[in-house]
């Protein structure tokens, strides 16, 4: 059964819309703890819009799971990543101006530098997962240059409303995940990912990592986060219905 991280990005955004020390993302990862999260997720962005400098070092000092560090292919991130040490870092493209990430890492067009930063992490003492869009030619990169997993970017999955669409999507991911496992990275999935939706992924073969945030957070604020981490925590262990089986073919 996959572990579940929970990305408790947007408890700081609620903080920063209001500059304020409330609320603290780092009560947030006690909770999340508190409901069964194996993972502590957070993206230390270069505008710093939600989780800052202080965030990451204290939870680096708190977390007692696993502590992954979502960030961009920055000098000045790396430099940090390499100083505070969380036990995975987890490499994104990065624009000032998206809402959210929209995509995966184009690792293909950016091998040099994308192997210049895993070689530093690595060096650091730090696992290093790539996440990318569904694509062979990223995934096989990402084995060359020596990441130790791949987070597939369910995104296109999630945003597919009509049947015959999500199950092209799922199908895709489907695809990739098992090269992923061929070419020997560790499987991780994320983006999008809700209490409906994540089913299918959580039953893909091999499927070692969920890192899930915006849902659980929104969940949260109707019935706290240890429930909300809780509810979700089940949905991704099973035992699942037969109706939400993936079956691979």
């Amino acid at each position: 059964m996959p572990l579940l991280g929970v990305n408790i990005d947007h408890v700081a955004t609620l903080r920063q819309a209001r500059r304020t020390y409330e609320p603290d993302p780092v009560w947030a990862a006690a909770l999340a703890e508190l409901g069964g999260a194996d993972g502590i997720t957070i993206h230390l962005r270069e505008d710093r819009r939600h989780i800052q400098d202080r965030d990451l070092r204290l939870l680096r000092e708190t977390v007692t799971v696993k502590l992954n560090l979502e960030m961009a292919c920055a000098d000045e991130i790396v430099d940090i990543a390499s100083r505070v040490q969380p036990d995975q870092a987890t490499l994104v493209p990065e624009r000032r101006e998206e809402v959210t990430t929209e995509g995966g890492l184009d690792v293909v067009n950016h091998r040099q530098k994308v192997a210049e930063v895993i070689a530093r992490l690595k060096d650091a003492g730090i696992s290093v997962s790539l996440f990318l869009d569904p694509v062979a030619p990223q995934i096989d990169a990402a084995a060359e240059l020596g990441a130790d997993a791949v987070e597939l970017h369910t995104g296109q999955y999630a945003l597919a409303r009509k049947s015959g669409e999500k199950a092209r999507q799922l199908q895709l991911l489907y695809e990739a995940g098992r090269r992923v496992r061929e070419r020997g990275l560790v499987l991780h999935a994320g983006h999008g990912l809700n209490y409906q939706n994540v089913i299918p992924i959580a039953q893909m073969e091999g499927m070692h990592e969920l890192n899930i945030g915006h849902s659980i957070v929104s969940r949260a604020v109707f019935v706290g986060l240890e429930r909300a981490v809780r509810e979700m925590k089940r949905l991704v262990s099973g035992p699942w219905p037969n109706n939400h089986q993936f079956v691979e073919d």
